[in-house]
Formats: C-alpha cells, sequence, structure tokens
C-alpha cells in the first residue's frame, strides 16, 4: 500500500554550505503497509528553472517512519541559490509524494545573511543543538546574541552565573554553548554591543568621557539606565570599547561585532562644551572596529544598526559587511521598506540590506506582507529566533511566538528566497521605477502611489532575467505595514499579466509563489504582440507571486 506513504520532513544538515563542502539532506518518511514495498527517492538539484544534478535511492518501505539520507556536493559555484525536490516514487515510476526546499552555496554569510536572534542566556539551558536545528530550517546563516553581556562598558565577567543590568541571570557556559552549536550548522555568532551606552556607575567614574547636552547635563537612555559616551575615534571611551571588543574576541568564539546605537541625539557636546555631530564618529567607529575584528578574524563581520535609516549616508558605505536599519516612523507605508532597502543598496556600493521591522506574529497577514515586500526587494529580515520566535518588539526578550501555521509559511519563505536569491537576491539591482506604468495585472491598478487595495509590482534585474514580484494588496484596509489587516488579501485565480513596450526577445516565463507547497519554477505560455506586449497567464496570487522572465541574448 504504498500509496499510503508520504514525505513528512525534509531536512539539511546546515543552513548554507561553502564551496567544496557536501550536504547531507535526510527525507522521513511515514508509511501504511502490511509488508515492505519497494520504492525510490529522487532528487533533482536546480538552479533557477536549470536542473544541477539528479539523485535517487531505493528503499524499501515498511510500516511506520523510515529516513532516507543522500549525500551529494554542489557546484562550487558561489554565492548561488538552489532548489531541491524531492519526490517518492512506486517502482513503476508512480509518484506518491513530493516536497520542495532549497539551499545555497556562499562564501561568506554576510553574502546573503539572513539574520536571527537569541535572548536567553539563562544557565543550565541544554537545548542549543535542537534550537539551532530550528533555525536551520529557515536557513538562518547569522544570529544576534542580544543582551548577552554583563555590562555594556564590560562584556565579560569572571562571575558564573551573573546578571545583566535588568537584573536577568546569565551563563557564560550557555552563551559559549550556543555559539558552538551555531557554528556546527555554519551559521554565524554576532555579539551585540551598544557604541556609546555605559552604566550610571561607569559614567560616575568617568564623567570627561560622557556625551552632553547644551545645559551641561548628560545624555541618559532609558530613565536613567544608561549614559552616552562620546564615540569620536580619538575618545578615551572608544579606546575602551575597542579592547572590549579584542577581550571578546581573544576569549570567546564569536564572529565578529554587531555594533548597536538608539537614533538620538544626532549632535551633542562633549566635556569641555565643542558641540559635533555624530554622525561622522560613528562611521569612524565602524571602520575602526572593523580593523580589529580583520586582525582577530580574518572572516569577521561588523554591523551597525541605523536606527530610523540615521545616519545612512555615512554608515552604509562605512566598512561594515550589510547595512542594517532599524525601522521606525516615519517609515510607516509597505512602499517604505522598499525604499529604505533600495537605498541604502545604491549607498552601500550593493552591500546586502538587512531590515529590523518589528511585528508581532499574530499578524499574520502583515507578516506576509512584509516579507513579500522585504524579500522581493532584494533585503533580508531580522525577525526569527529561538522557539519559534518572532521579533515583535524592540527589546528582543519580548518576541512573539508563532503558530505553527505560520511558522510552517515562514520557512516556505525563506526557503523560497534562498532559492531565487539570484533573481530577487542583494546581488541584483532594483528595476522597479524602469517599469513603472509598463506592468499590467488584469484591469487591477498598479500604481505605487498610496499603495492600498492594489497589486504591486517590485521588479529586479539580474544578467539576461528580469524578476517580477506581484505584492497582493487587494482589499488590504491600510497601506501601513503594521496596521493590522482585517483579514487576507482578495485571492486571484487564473490572470492575465502583460509587460508593455518590451524591447527584446523572450526565451521563457516562469511563475512561483511561497504560498504554494510546491515553490518550484512552472514555465507559463506567453506571446509578445506586434504592439511589443508581453502578455501571459499566472495560475494565482494569494499574497506574493514571482514572475522569471528570461531575455533572448
Amino acid at each position: 500500500m504504498v500509496h499510503s506513504a508520504t514525505i513528512v520532513d525534509v531536512t539539511l544538515d546546515r543552513t548554507f554550505y561553502r564551496p567544496g563542502e557536501s550536504v547531507t539532506l535526510s527525507i522521513q518518511i511515514h508509511c501504511l503497509a502490511d509488508e515492505p514495498v519497494g520504492a525510490r527517492v529522487t532528487v533533482a538539484i536546480s538552479h533557477l528553472a536549470d536542473s544541477v544534478d539528479e539523485l535517487s535511492q531505493e528503499l524499501d518501505l515498511a510500516n511506520g517512519g523510515q529516513t532516507a539520507e543522500l549525500i551529494f556536493k554542489p557546484p562550487p559555484d558561489a554565492p548561488r541559490g538552489y532548489g531541491i525536490d524531492v519526490c517518492l516514487e512506486t517502482n513503476d515510476g508512480a509518484r506518491v509524494a513530493c516536497r520542495t526546499t532549497a539551499f545555497d552555496v556562499l562564501h561568506h554569510w554576510a553574502q546573503t545573511p539572513r539574520y536571527g536572534f537569541l535572548s536567553d542566556f539563562g544557565p543550565g539551558r541544554s537545548d542549543a543543538s535542537q534550537v539551532m536545528g530550528t533555525l536551520s530550517r529557515y536557513r538562518i546563516n547569522g544570529l544576534q546574541f542580544y543582551d548577552w553581556m554583563y555590562r555594556h562598558e564590560q562584556l565579560l565577567t569572571g562571575q558564573e552565573p551573573y546578571r545583566d543590568p535588568l537584573g536577568r541571570q546569565l551563563s557564560r557556559a550557555t552563551v559559549e554553548s550556543l555559539i558552538a552549536a551555531a557554528h556546527e550548522r555554519n551559521i554565524a555568532a554576532m555579539p551585540y554591543t551598544a557604541i556609546y551606552a555605559a552604566s550610571v556607575s561607569f559614567y560616575e567614574e568617568h564623567p570627561d568621557w560622557a556625551l552632553y547636552q547644551g545645559d551641561g547635563t548628560p545624555y541618559l537612555f532609558g530613565e536613567d539606565f544608561l549614559v552616552y559616551m562620546d564615540p569620536r575615534r580619538d575618545s578615551p571611551w572608544v579606546a575602551h570599547l575597542l579592547a572590549q571588543f579584542d577581550e571578546v574576541l581573544r576569549l570567546t568564539e564569536f564572529d565578529g561585532i554587531h555594533l548597536d546605537q538608539y537614533g538620538a541625539p544626532k549632535e551633542a557636546y562633549d566635556v569641555r562644551g565643542l558641540r559635533f555631530d555624530l554622525a561622522e564618529p560613528l562611521a569612524d567607529t565602524i571602520n575602526a572596529t572593523k580593523e580589529l575584528v580583520r586582525s582577530r578574524r580574518s572572516r569577521g563581520t561588523v554591523v551597525f544598526n541605523a536606527v530610523t535609516n540615521w545616519p545612512i549616508e555615512v554608515v552604509a558605505p562605512a566598512d561594515q559587511d550589510f547595512v542594517y536599519i532599524e525601522v521606525w516612523p516615519p517609515y510607516v507605508w509597505y512602499g517604505d521598506l522598499h525604499t529604505l532597502i533600495t537605498q541604502a543598496q545604491a549607498l552601500g556600493g550593493g552591500k546586502p540590506v538587512v531590515l529590523a521591522a518589528y511585528i508581532d506574529p499574530s499578524l499574520e497577514h502583515n507578516v506576509r506582507l512584509v516579507d513579500a515586500v522585504i524579500f522581493g526587494s532584494g533585503g533580508g529580515h531580522i525577525e526569527l529566533g529561538e522557539h519559534n520566535g518572532m521579533l515583535a518588539d524592540a527589546y528582543f526578550p519580548r518576541y512573539g511566538t508563532m503558530a505553527p501555521e505560520l511558522a510552517n509559511v515562514m520557512q516556505r519563505y525563506y526557503e523560497f528566497a534562498v532559492r531565487y536569491q539570484d533573481v530577487i537576491g542583494p546581488r541584483t539591482v532594483d528595476a522597479t521605477h524602469s517599469y513603472l506604468n509598463r506592468i499590467e495585472v488584469e484591469g487591477i491598478s498598479t500604481s505605487p502611489s498610496q499603495l492600498k487595495d492594489k497589486v504591486w509590482p517590485i521588479v529586479r534585474g539580474a544578467e539576461g532575467l528580469t524578476a517580477i514580484s506581484l505584492v497582493n494588496l487587494l482589499a488590504v484596509n491600510s497601506p501601513e505595514w503594521l496596521s493590522e489587516l482585517d483579514g487576507p488579501p482578495t485571492p486571484l485565480g487564473p490572470t492575465t499579466v502583460r509587460v508593455l513596450n518590451v524591447d527584446r526577445g523572450v526565451n521563457r516565463v516562469w511563475s512561483s509563489s511561497p504560498d504554494t507547497e510546491d515553490i518550484s519554477l512552472q514555465q507559463l505560455a506567453f506571446e509578445v504582440g506586434v504592439d511589443q506586449v508581453l502578455a501571459f497567464e499566472i495560475p494565482s496570487l494569494a499574497y506574493w507571486n514571482l514572475i522569471v522572465i528570461e531575455w533572448a541574448q
């Protein structure tokens, strides 16, 4: 009774692979059969729509569960995303179950950062391997260890366990076990630090190191919780901070430094009463941090939080590995997320961009649309963490928990972004403006103004390819990404899409969506009329549909 067999799960041993590393693919199968049944599992590896490799394994399925394991070495080309299509077949060739997933080959995780978070470092924690196994399902390849440290000005301590400034009990042993488990999965471990924050007691010992307001009082953060220090490169505070970073990199296995700031003030006074702008000093300290990290970690990573997109003009081109933006008002529209990403990509010279846009997982429709916009715009989204957590607040320990259904959807969305990174990822180029008013969706408005009750095309370009992400905002009651939606967007069935003013020949057109179980590309019939209009029909549009056009050379 092999028709009662199904593929329960498909997992990979790492979150990404470096050139030359082998992939271990585990396929969990459940079967209800009275006696052993001969079957075969086949695995097709693809890059976009092109076949790369095919694998198979013969099975004798018995009643109960069974796991097939296949090991293969992908091409060394990097960075590149790949698709995996797994099918279970009877010996006579009948398919009884199929699953799709994805992986990528990267030289370094920050080439396509999928940033997640950890915030629980309590003593006695023993689930590090399980946590990393869950995060690897989303292909998370870097983790921000949020508020792991003893103090903002003293990152390490000899105490074990120790209490952080808010009284949470933490453990260095737990931190180290999580780092080790992350590294087993090729996940980078990034320690949170603050570029200019120190305790009140530290300020009282070093009042001449602080930032001051015009009336001579120090700048405070969080109801006298922290005091701002002078972040200029030649200040004693920065020398102290860099020494702390050096100690962390010498005594732990962290993979670099994550730098935070608080977005204000944008200018301040030093102890002598000299007023100065903070933008350039922040960039200088980023550069100094990278120089230090490079001396301790040949592949070390530095990233800085541009809170509310400030000061993006100087920190995006600074010596950091990708651009990280914490999104706050006035950036409240879905369209703002796209703009933040594309502007930062341009300012950073093509660096990847990650947004910290906090959204409660109970807002499932918002979550899906936000990720469709971010991923379709070539960006990343720090949102996922331990225990199926999703960042709902700037203080990471106050994260929300995804319902199982949303967790499954998010796994598909992340696999989708991995699989199609070569047409929508950080190495592609925004072409949305070039296609303004050139894409029609069967009589539905695609105007970029006031993104509400429309279908919004986001366009990315790669060599010989154009990718159109159709984001469904039909019946969406607000263009604000944090405004709770009344329900899902109005779904569309088979829908004709037209691309106007096509000035090149077209070889092939494909479509796919992370809103369906099968995320492989499906080839579409198309025609190009004498009026230079490319027309084709997509099968459906729920939240996000990706169209890939291959142009004739």
